[in-house]
């Protein structure tokens, strides 16, 4: 009997996520997986098998984005046009349109990986059987977490001094997710759910006693009403993202293995 082949496997990124995923995979946590490359300006030290971006595309067949919005508009034009399949995660990159367009051209394929939060396959269903009327999603953080370079002092100050929730921005998702880029990728995943990044009202709330990171997702239509509230520990090592976000990745990176038996 022939045996199974193997998804080969690039990492881009060796930060909070693509460490933690990098040595998952390195340790054959995914069944049908296997690790051959990781792609960081920082080479992560040996047994992890460090590589440029050019040499990760001849060993890989699946290209695994955790490195961030700035990353995967670098990168990810190049690993479609390789004829790679693209696993992102930063989908707040795809506020801009014409970079989706180009990582839909192929010949290669992208799939999307929501990370910190769920729901969003029924969302897709209830705008499949018709477009929904009212879609929010409110972001509750640490106020650390939500600090900017573009802040003037004034803003900042007032995360450094927070005492009590406030909410530091309200808008389109597409507008939310441009201007935190870091904290955002849940607003535009919703956004890219429903079809719609003018339909989603996204809004980001600090909070000074929160411990977690916080979504709540609400949406109307012809299908129903519909709400998530979704709470996640931040990643000791980030907490700009949930530490349950390299196992939504491992979990999609399974799916795309074959591996059987889980929830589609």
């Amino acid at each position: 009997m022939t045996a199974p082949r193997e998804l080969t496997v690039a990492v881009l990124g060796h930060g909070a996520i693509g460490s933690a995923v990098a040595a998952a995979l390195r340790a054959d946590a995914v069944p049908g997986a296997r690790l051959v490359a990781v792609v960081d300006p920082v080479p992560p030290a040996p047994p992890l098998p460090a590589a440029t971006l050019d040499t990760a595309l001849g060993l890989a067949e699946l290209v695994v984005e955790c490195a961030g919005q700035s990353a995967l508009r670098e990168a990810g034009p190049a690993v479609v046009a390789a004829g790679r399949h693209l696993l992102a995660l930063s989908t707040g990159a795809l506020a801009d349109p014409a970079l989706h367009a180009r990582l839909l051209a192929g010949p290669g394929r992208l799939t999307l990986c929501a990370g910190a939060v769920g729901g969003l396959d029924l969302l897709a269903a209830a705008t499949r059987q018709a477009p929904l009327d009212t879609v929010t999603i409110r972001t509750t953080k640490a106020p650390r977490a939500l600090l900017r370079p573009w802040m003037s002092e004034r803003e900042a100050d007032r995360l450094h001094t927070a005492t009590a929730p406030f909410e530091v921005l309200r808008g389109p998702a597409r507008e939310v997710t441009r201007a935190f880029p870091a904290t955002s990728n849940v607003a535009a995943s919703v956004a890219l759910a429903v079809g719609d990044w003018d339909l989603v009202e996204a809004s980001v709330v600090a909070d000074p006693a929160a411990t977690l990171s916080r979504h709540r997702i609400e949406a109307t239509g012809p299908a129903g009403r519909y709400a998530f509230d979704v709470a996640n520990h931040p990643s000791p090592d980030n907490p700009r993202t949930s530490a349950v976000v390299p196992y939504a990745v491992l979990r999609a990176i399974g799916a795309l293995a074959g591996t059987t038996g889980s929830v589609a």
